[in-house]
């Protein structure tokens, strides 16, 4: 069982906060960074929760399930967001820290450990931190954290398909599939599309 993890910690450490984010990649739209902690010693008893993987690994059907049993069982949850602009500005990997931080920020409890998935973490928040690689598909609170932040990121990004629908944005959430590459040879970028990536089909021009 994932929370496997953090039974072990549990013993000397209260409260424990499991850190993800989606939309590195993306060539438009926000990244996202999900942050969840759950009470001490804390076990899905049966239910939906013992689902609980990578949220890549879901169905969006069972995502979608998930996100309010996960914020109801957890002792404090939050998501945070660092648009475009910001990315173009800084690179993606300082936004994708800078949203993991300002996740931690929005927590109505401070942490006393901070779980982040990957090999990269840089904070200033002064707690504890360890990273784990494929962390979202081996601890509970780093999965839920990626479930939250996958399915924010996935809603906002159908929402922005209502006002440019000649993206697609509903259907590939703003990866760079051939749809979507064809759509801004085509249309040229627009507001959420950030502009550090390279495109040399449109940047050539």
């Amino acid at each position: 069982m994932l929370t496997d993890y953090e039974f072990p910690l549990w013993e000397t450490i209260n409260i424990i906060c499991g850190i993800d984010e989606v939309g590195r990649g993306p060539l438009a739209g926000p990244v996202v960074a999900g942050a969840v902690v759950f009470p001490r010693c804390f076990r899905p008893d049966g239910g939906l929760l013992e689902k609980l993987n990578d949220s890549k690994k879901l169905s969006a059907k069972v995502r979608e399930e998930l996100v309010p049993e996960i914020k109801r069982n957890a002792l404090a949850w939050a998501v945070a967001a660092v648009e475009p602009e910001t990315i173009d500005r800084i690179n993606i990997l300082q936004a994708t820290m800078l949203a993991m931080n300002n996740a931690v920020e929005l927590l109505s409890v401070r942490p006393d450990l901070l779980l982040v998935d990957g090999n990269r973490f840089k904070t200033n928040l002064g707690i504890p931190y360890t990273t784990i690689v494929k962390g979202d598909s081996k601890v509970f609170s780093i999965a839920a954290a990626s479930v939250l932040a996958k399915t924010w990121r996935d809603e906002l990004m159908v929402a922005y398909s209502t006002t440019w629908p000649e993206y697609g944005f509903d259907r590939h959430v703003g990866y760079g599939t051939g749809e979507h590459v064809r759509a801004i040879i085509q249309y040229g970028r627009c507001p959420i599309h950030r502009t550090s990536f390279k495109l040399r089909q449109l940047d050539e021009k």
